[in-house]
């Protein structure tokens, strides 16, 4: 008797356990990351201060570009009615200002890079913050991001969570 309560017991925890178990299953979720920030507000600011910082060292560029065409027009000009000594020193000129050239297109390529990362920075942190709010909402284990096309299997049972996010953050 005590024999079969104590296998009765035990038949009864493995009940309960699996149904427990199986009450309590894994929720994942998934969004795409890029698409969010795509419909964010701020984005389209991002943009536009980056796209007055660009215009702003294409202005620059141009402007030494057009300093390098006179300076090659001079040098071109004057190159069979001067001495050597002359000759010499404008291309000297022309190929310091070539070397300027490329250095500011460097420095721009690096500085654009940085501005356009100290612009997307709040906006990726705002988008992640909110991601991470509602899976905590949700339940959720993980939520993976199907934008980077690294996830190789998404099963039905994953919840799309952009709609929750995007009410979250006030996009319609």
């Amino acid at each position: 008797m005590r024999h079969l309560l104590k296998t009765l017991l035990i038949a009864l925890f493995v009940v309960a356990t699996v149904s427990f178990a199986s009450a309590q299953a894994p929720k994942f979720g998934h969004i795409d990351l890029q698409a969010l920030i795509q419909i964010m507000p701020e984005r389209a600011n991002s943009e536009a201060e980056f796209k007055k910082f660009q215009d702003e060292l294409q202005g620059q560029m141009d402007v030494m570009q057009e300093e390098y065409s006179k300076k090659l027009e001079e040098f071109q000009a004057k190159q069979d009615s001067v001495s050597d000594f002359i000759k010499n020193a404008l291309a000297s000129d022309l190929q310091d200002l070539t070397q300027r050239i490329q250095n500011f297109n460097q420095v721009a390529q690096q500085q654009m890079q940085t501005k356009q990362n100290e612009l997307l920075a709040p906006i990726f942190k705002k988008a992640e913050d909110a991601v991470q709010e509602v899976g905590k909402e949700q339940g959720l284990l993980y939520v993976f991001d199907v934008g980077t096309r690294v996830l190789l299997y998404k099963s039905n049972d994953s919840v799309d969570i952009l709609p929750l996010v995007k009410t979250k953050l006030g996009i319609q």
